[in-house]
């Protein structure tokens, strides 16, 4: 049997461990936080993901799956070992691949017979020639080891059905042995595996999430002048979905894109494609728009309060997207900053998220266990992710529960009709504005 080790046990790491453990394969993952590996052990998933506590205990009973922080042990004699570590944004914008050297050295200086280590963290083009080198140069045992490019495509979400059931396994590799090894691992998911050379599969990765990235801004973009040309974006995205060559999918307008993925892609190949001399216009453009839709709502409330200071503010969603509670580049962050620096009270509602918001804001925000309770006697309501608990919702709560009933909807959860059967006064993307009589008119101070 081979021996597989994963080297990293956060979104990628971990989620493709669990996953190879259900094909039938004997795992270890590896991590250096000790906490994490702990509730691992316990069979309790650090990170939420639906589906994933339950396969991770079930292949721990099953013996298929284990988890240690002794890099040394697991790896010695490992045949094939994944790096799903991160690879965070720098400054500059740039990839920063420190956690994937590190364990580039550790895997060299640590094994005793020959390897297979196949990088399916997300890296720029050349990274796992470059990886490859570093490894031999800094072996402690003379073994043979070549690296593979392995990208993942997983949505946080739905990773582990994206994993289980993927719509392509994209592996690079220079060998027809590396491509062996790799198609046997792969073999029990019986999904479609395309081999290519390491660096294309290195730019799949990138030229995938920037395509979706680009549509994202693209549709946003379009929402916007619909606005003010006095179209209803839902209709503009049906009529082009019937387009087989455009399809239905990442046409939904909002406040901008977030998470681990996109926001990190887009600037990385932007960076490295002017690192190389030239410019790529497009998703330089993506990642402009997707900063200024970030404030939309917020620009929407500013012309019917000239003030945000000692106002109630019910702040519905914090993550990025639903399904998830991971709030890296979430638009809810910048715009309760934005809130609470004029003097805003908030009130935040989110069925996951509200624990890591916490280590964002232990204080100065308000968190309510229901949606209700952050709209009681609120002057206004941003809502900023579409979860399910939010999308079904009556409508007629934010007329009952809130002061004055003013409602920006970041993502189009309700339609135009249920709005005005509310009462209430209603903005969402790329949508006409519904106005209610009802509604107690702001005085701007």
């Amino acid at each position: 049997m081979t021996k597989i080790v994963i080297a990293g046990a956060g979104y990628v790491g971990l989620v493709t461990g669990v996953c190879l453990a259900e094909a039938g394969h004997k795992v270890t993952c590896v991590d250096f936080i000790e906490d994490k590996i702990a509730l691992l052990e316990k069979g309790i998933s650090p990170i939420y993901e639906p589906g994933l506590n339950e396969l991770i205990r079930k292949n721990m009973n099953a013996d298929k799956l284990s988890f240690t922080t002794d890099y040394k042990n697991a790896y010695c004699d490992a045949d094939v070992i994944f790096l799903g570590v991160g690879t965070p944004e720098n400054e500059d914008g740039s990839a920063n691949l420190n956690f994937i050297y590190t364990a580039a050295r550790q895997i060299a200086e640590t094994i005793t017979h020959d390897c297979l280590v196949v990088i399916k963290s997300t890296v720029p083009m050349g990274t796992n020639d470059k990886v490859e080198v570093f490894i031999k140069n800094h072996l402690q045992h003379k073994v043979k080891v070549e690296v593979a490019s392995n990208p993942e495509f997983l949505a946080q979400g739905t990773a582990v059905r994206d994993t289980l059931h993927a719509s392509r396994i994209v592996i690079g590799v220079e060998s027809e042995q590396a491509k062996q090894v790799l198609t046997a691992i792969y073999a029990p998911f019986n999904q479609p595996i395309l081999t290519m050379s390491r660096r294309s599969a290195e730019m799949v990765k990138y030229a995938s999430n920037d395509f979706l990235a680009l549509k994202i801004s693209f549709i946003n973009d379009i929402a916007n002048l619909c606005e003010a040309v006095g179209a209803n974006i839902e209709e503009v995205t049906t009529g082009m979905s019937y387009d087989a060559r455009i399809g239905d999918k990442f046409l939904n307008p909002g406040i901008g894109y977030g998470g681990s993925c996109f926001p990190k892609d887009t600037k990385a190949l932007h960076w490295l494609s002017e690192e190389e001399g030239y410019v790529l216009r497009t998703v330089k453009a993506a990642i402009e728009v997707n900063e200024k839709q970030k404030f939309k709502l917020m620009k929407k409330a500013r012309k019917d309060f000239a003030s945000f200071q000692g106002l109630k503010i019910a702040v519905l969603g914090l993550t990025f997207k639903p399904g998830t509670d991971d709030l890296r580049e979430a638009p809810s962050i910048p715009n309760i900053r934005l809130l609470l620096n004029e003097g805003a009270q908030v009130y935040a509602y989110d069925p996951i998220g509200v624990e890591n918001f916490k280590k964002v804001y232990p204080t100065g925000v308000v968190y309510e266990e229901t949606p209700e309770e952050a709209l009681e006697d609120a002057d206004l309501c941003f809502i900023f992710t579409e979860w399910e608990e939010i999308k079904t919702m009556d409508m007629k709560v934010f007329r009952e529960k809130m002061k004055t009933p003013f409602v920006y909807d970041g993502r189009n959860c309700f339609s135009l009709t249920e709005a005005k059967a509310a009462g209430i006064n209603y903005q969402s993307i790329g949508r006409p504005e519904v106005k209610a009589a009802a509604v107690v008119e702001q005085v701007k101070v």
